[in-house]
């Protein structure tokens, strides 16, 4: 378990790279909100953006995901909690007024990466137009 990562896997480093290339800057690993504790991969603060890279295993991926052969019934519940804390995560940041977009880790990055700029772009276009006199 110690040499999973939980952060800096090389699906959220190949998005990252990509949407700094693009000159957009982000906190890493980050709280979107204070008082939850919840860390989202990229985090636009300013413009209230959470992105999430999820892992096929460990967040259920409706394609990839295998249940395990060995205590099947541990994994299989953890999936489950991890599944389950995702959406609630979701729903408290939606409640916050954030946009949150999540990844599988076997999306390509290229799309992935387009994705984040174009939202995030719209998304601070949007709070520019709502404090211009």
């Amino acid at each position: 378990m110690q040499a999973i990562r939980s952060r800096d896997t090389k699906p959220e480093w190949l998005i990252r790279r990509l949407v700094h290339a693009s000159g957009l800057r982000y906190r890493v690993a980050a709280r979107p909100l204070p008082d939850l504790r919840r860390t989202a991969d990229m985090v636009f603060r300013p413009a209230k953006v959470a992105v999430f890279i999820d892992g096929c295993y460990w967040h259920g991926c409706p394609e990839h995901y295998v249940p395990p052969r060995t205590n099947q019934g541990y994994w299989s519940d953890k999936v489950l909690r991890n599944t389950e804390r995702d959406r609630d995560t979701d729903q408290r940041l939606m409640q916050a007024g954030w946009l949150v977009l999540r990844f599988w880790e076997h999306e390509p990055a290229e799309d992935c990466s387009r994705k984040v700029v174009e939202l995030v772009a719209r998304r601070r276009a949007r709070i520019a137009g709502e404090s211009a006199p």
